[in-house]
């Protein structure tokens, strides 16, 4: 009799146990802990940039040397393909600032949030909220992160359910190539300086000469001439990349 009285007190335990985890399991969370929870995880997402920033300047530091090694054996091809990858490097990194602000004011309205919790007792509805995250889940940088926070964010009440987050905005592509080979440009002008200016390449595609001007001041002279080889080099890239094209 004493072991079967055992089992059942033993069996009423376990249904006494698996019935309080299933009513954990349902139970609201406090608000508070909730935003303070969201913070939590804004902060190590915006570590996590940090990082990134800081590895890609880094590796930009070994191209611009690469640049620099390419100018010195007259390998303008190589130059222009590391450029284009500082280009998008730079791109990046002011996207991914870009990012650690909207996730920085997100945080800030979170912080908002708990006072309204303190005072009625429950999140509010915040379209600024949404307004942000909306932003975040459509980078591909974030949005795994941002998406499983941002339903969260809705099953708390605190903000609508996100729709068509996987929408990309495709326009522009012809503009973003054009201000890409100005970059280019710059960032040779920038990087090789003077090297660039000696390649066989410049050389043979110089541009026609320009008409003769007035003989400026002599305060204007000396301006010019520290001016000059920047010029010079833009005008000589532009030139051989029309030669690059036409063939």
């Amino acid at each position: 009799l004493a072991p079967r009285q055992n089992r059942t007190a033993a069996r009423g335990r376990c249904r006494a146990t698996l019935a309080m985890g299933f009513m954990a399991m349902f139970k609201k969370k406090d608000p508070k802990d909730l935003v303070r929870e969201w913070q939590s995880k804004m902060r190590t997402e915006m570590r996590g940039v940090d990082r990134q920033i800081r590895d890609i300047q880094r590796e930009e530091k070994g191209v611009q040397k690469s640049i620099k090694d390419c100018a010195k054996r007259n390998d303008l091809r190589s130059m222009r393909l590391l450029a284009k990858e500082i280009v998008a490097s730079r791109r990046t990194v002011a996207r991914l600032y870009e990012n650690k602000a909207q996730m920085n004011s997100v945080s800030m309205m979170l912080t908002e949030q708990l006072a309204t919790v303190r005072s009625v007792g429950h999140l509010e509805k915040s379209t600024e909220v949404l307004a942000a995250m909306n932003g975040l889940v459509r980078n591909a940088d974030v949005r795994d992160s941002m998406r499983e926070m941002s339903k969260e964010m809705a099953k708390s009440g605190l903000i609508e359910e996100l729709v068509n987050d996987a929408l990309e905005d495709i326009n522009g592509v012809d503009d973003l190539e054009a201000e890409t080979d100005k970059e280019v440009n710059k960032i040779l002008a920038e990087i090789a300086g003077e090297t660039a200016v000696t390649l066989p390449g410049a050389e043979r595609a110089r541009v026609a000469p320009k008409a003769v001007a007035a003989e400026p001041e002599p305060s204007l002279r000396a301006e010019t001439q520290r001016e000059a080889p920047v010029d010079d080099l833009q005008a000589r890239l532009d030139a051989i990349r029309a030669m690059e094209e036409a063939s």
